[in-house]
């Protein structure tokens, strides 16, 4: 569902972070506005609620290449984490190109990641998208507290498709570009198969 800018010669694409609530989503989003250079960044907009709220920013990274001649630009959103907020959820999704799962490491979490990616999935497939084939990325974040769960067992409640995963500190920015690279790689090689 990517924009082409052609007066700009920008190929707009549309990054969701999706998870329970308190999982770390916005923390991811905050650093990586924190570290992107001002230049290439439009401004950080938050919608808050009473409980939560979603983050929205874009950003021209500078080294991800181009296509055709197009520059690339990401828009990053979160989802509101709470349940109640589904019908937020749904229309954050739309139009998405990649979508990164912030897990919650934590023990006392576990509950809350599996039926918030069993949320996205019904949200994806409302949207038109099968998980199995949107680029998509696994963070397991909260790595550092002293419930968090083994990586494996993480993985095998979570991990739907063999997808890559990173296991980060995102208050620390710990795995947190690494997590955006790796989706936005995958969202990159789909554009250019489309290319032909």
């Amino acid at each position: 569902m990517t924009f082409i800018n052609y007066a700009a010669r920008e190929i707009h694409c549309k990054i969701v972070y999706y998870g329970p609530g308190l999982g770390g989503k916005t923390t991811n989003i905050q650093y990586i506005y924190d570290v992107t250079n001002s230049e290439s960044k439009g401004k950080l907009i938050s919608l808050a609620t009473e409980t939560d709220r979603t983050l929205f920013f874009d950003f021209l990274p500078l080294d991800l290449g181009t296509i055709r001649g197009f520059k690339t630009r990401f828009h990053l959103y979160t989802v509101p984490g709470q349940v109640f907020y589904d019908a937020s959820r749904k229309l954050i999704l739309k139009g998405a190109d990649g979508v990164i799962f912030v897990a919650d490491s934590q023990e006392e979490r576990m509950d809350a990641n599996i039926e918030s990616l069993s949320n996205l999935k019904v949200n994806l497939k409302e949207n038109g998208f099968d998980i199995m084939t949107i680029p998509y990325v696994l963070q397991l974040n909260k790595r550092d507290l002293p419930s968090a769960m083994p990586v494996e067992v993480l993985l095998k409640e979570l991990r739907v498709k063999d997808e890559p995963y990173f296991e980060a500190i995102a208050i620390k920015g710990i795995g947190v570009l690494e997590t955006l690279k790796a989706v936005a790689k995958q969202v990159i090689l789909k554009l250019k198969k489309g290319e032909s």
